[in-house]
């Protein structure tokens, strides 16, 4: 029975998402409950997050056996058995051809920043800074918008066949005391979004212009490629075609 299942977690003390040996990663700790549950744990993420990037909104599928088919009791032996840094939100039975990757329409990431003092509750989930011109940044992000080859905003790691990405949405506004960049797209390159808000922010403080992002966004000079760092960074939402799954 293939399942797909939604989790949240808090990415800081793991080294990324994705399965790695000898490393301490999200997939990896799945893989662990699983086989103790005798579950063949062959798990499909909807893509990867990165060393110290957070999850609101992660989604995976594998396929469990009939024995699981309350989804309510295995959501809740599963949460019992994984560290409170990996919590279970939802499962839900799909169709045996269900692909939690393969099949994600858009993806939705959201970015936290703060201009309050650091504290040591938020300074592991928030990037703190001095100031924010709201005015800048939402003039700048704008430029984001539409189909665009990201060559200059990736690092090293990333498909370099197809850099080309397609950004439905990307806003930035206050909520409460902290200030949200959001960005909806089909697929992200490594590090894209840590240097677009890199980018972003580097405006803000008038370090860099609109002009410059524009330029690096069409491939005519670099100007910056210093990403933001990663623990301000969410997974928000998988969105799948049509609602099917």
């Amino acid at each position: 029975m293939n399942v797909k299942i939604t989790i949240s977690y808090d990415g800081f003390s793991y080294q990324g998402s994705q399965r790695q040996p000898n490393k301490k990663s999200v997939e990896n700790k799945l893989i662990e409950v699983f086989t103790l549950l005798n579950i063949e744990p062959k798990i499909t993420l909807s893509g990867r997050t990165d060393k110290q990037v957070h999850a609101t909104g992660q989604v995976f599928n594998i396929n469990i056996p009939l024995f699981w088919s309350d989804s309510e009791k295995l959501k809740k032996v599963l949460n019992h058995k994984l560290p409170t840094s990996i919590r279970v939100k939802n499962i839900k039975k799909v169709s045996d051809e269900f692909h939690s990757r393969f099949h994600a329409k858009k993806r939705v990431y959201r970015y936290v920043i703060s201009t309050k003092e650091i504290t040591p509750f938020l300074a592991n989930y928030v990037t703190f800074v001095k100031s924010i011109n709201e005015e800048k940044i939402k003039e700048a992000i704008s430029l984001f918008k539409g189909i665009h080859d990201f060559e200059y905003f990736h690092k090293l790691g990333s498909d370099k066949e197809n850099l080309i990405r397609e950004i439905y949405d990307a806003r930035f506004y206050k909520y409460k005391d902290f200030y949200i960049f959001k960005f909806e797209a089909n697929s992200y390159l490594r590090s894209q979004i840590r240097l677009m808000v890199g980018f972003l922010l580097k405006i803000s403080d008038d370090k860099l212009s609109k002009d410059d992002l524009k330029k690096q966004l069409e491939k005519k000079k670099i100007t910056n490629k210093i990403p933001a760092p990663a623990n301000g960074l969410y997974l928000a939402k998988v969105k799948y075609f049509f609602n099917k799954y």
